[in-house]
């Protein structure tokens, strides 16, 4: 079966990459000519808004680039306008202008030659119908040099070219098209010290994200102990204690007072495993993932099937991290998706468990809007996980993760 869709996608990529490189024929001399200007001045004035705009492109491709997993750039905020004394020390504003200089070149080839394999066997098609619009002494060829005079040849040659087009457009355009992808990653990728730093990064910003997770955890404990478990224990405390004195007085009226003592010991035992039951879900050292994920999706108001492919049990954190994603992702479709059925699909991979969540509900997930996701985001970050959410207006929803199981 031939995939359209993965053609479509190749022009349109690189229709982007030739963009790229018209944008660099002109921006790359315009550069050149104004860093000369420096040397009277003016071109302190003229180059910062053009290094602005080459980074706001830029930034823009790396957004591009990120939607291919082993070609990926974190995203990254709208770089401010600078003057060109701190534009200058900046190791991105010169791979910016390195990647500049590619895209002219490269770029704006293999940009050509994806939409030409495109848009080749147009002209094929076209000839086989018009050929007679051309001259007999000057007929259409295409391909090879091989003119097409009559019916004959242009149902004969003129058909054998256009399925060689065809082919060669639905093979050689994604190839193409991966290829424009790939030069502008070479062009835009850190040095490995940049890269460390990045790593560094990233590894801050998710250390960050657990500290304040634990610390909220934390928190929400000590306010459940508080107003939960010890409110019943001082109860029991002080009903214990006039029941003692009932007693010394009277030993029938304290036969009352030890039932309300009992039914305290009852209730902050309750509250006590509802607090343990956050921390660490019971349900999971009782059935293991599997039995517990089965058991959320029974709960769920919206008709799930639950797919857990995993031989050994992962890691306690992670399997908390994972029941967590799940549940809270069931909720989120329950609450506000519309759908009618969801599909989860839990599976190790390699050192690593992978979490797929689909529904086919109206789509539309904003991270921003409460819904959850930063949450889940944020406890797969503090093992090293990822995850990304596919939510178009429409639907259907897709959300997938990934937790290392060293971690």
């Amino acid at each position: 079966m031939l995939r359209w869709d993965r053609v479509w996608d190749g022009v349109r990529a690189s229709a982007v990459t030739l963009g790229i490189g018209m944008y660099a024929i002109l921006a790359v001399p315009a550069l050149a000519y104004t860093a000369v200007t420096c040397v009277v001045g003016i071109g302190f004035v003229l180059v910062p808004p053009q290094l602005w705009l080459l980074g706001r492109i830029a930034d823009t491709e790396r957004r591009r680039l990120g939607g291919a997993p082993d070609l990926g750039f974190e995203p990254q905020t709208w770089r401010p306008f600078r003057w060109l004394p701190a534009l200058v020390v900046d190791p991105a504003v010169w791979r910016e202008l390195r990647w500049a200089v590619i895209m002219l070149f490269g770029g704006t080839l293999l940009g050509a030659l994806g939409i030409a394999l495109f848009v080749l066997p147009l002209f094929c098609f076209a000839a086989i119908w018009l050929w007679w619009l051309f001259p007999a002494d000057d007929p259409i060829r295409i391909i090879a040099n091989v003119p097409i005079t009559g019916w004959v040849s242009a149902f004969t040659v003129g058909v054998v070219q256009l399925v060689i087009t065809v082919a060669a457009a639905v093979v050689c355009v994604p190839l193409v098209a991966r290829a424009g992808l790939w030069l502008s990653w070479a062009g835009l990728r850190p040095s490995r010290r940049g890269r460390m730093a990045q790593q560094l990064a990233e590894l801050r910003r998710t250390r960050s994200g657990a500290i304040d997770a634990h610390a909220a955890d934390l928190r929400r404990i000590e306010r459940d102990l508080h107003d939960g478990t010890q409110a019943h224990l001082v109860a029991v405390a002080l009903r214990l204690g006039l029941a003692l004195r009932a007693l010394q007085r009277d030993p029938a009226s304290a036969a009352p007072l030890l039932e309300q003592a009992r039914d305290g010991a009852e209730a902050a035992m309750a509250d006590l495993r509802t607090v343990l039951r956050t921390t660490y879900p019971p349900i999971l050292s009782d059935y293991g993932l599997d039995g517990a994920l089965s058991a959320a999706a029974a709960g769920c108001t919206v008709p799930t099937r639950v797919r857990v492919e995993i031989k050994e049990n992962p890691p306690a954190a992670v399997e908390a991290a994972v029941y967590f994603v799940v549940t809270e992702a069931l909720t989120n479709i329950a609450r506000h998706s519309g759908a009618t059925a969801a599909l989860v699909d839990v599976r190790a991979i390699g050192e690593s468990v992978t979490i797929e969540i689909r529904d086919n509900g109206c789509g539309g997930v904003d991270e921003s809007g409460g819904t959850g996701v930063s949450g889940m985001r944020r406890r797969l970050e503090a093992l090293d996980g990822v995850l990304t959410v596919h939510s178009p207006a429409g639907g259907p929803t897709i959300l997938r993760a990934e937790c290392p199981c060293a971690s």
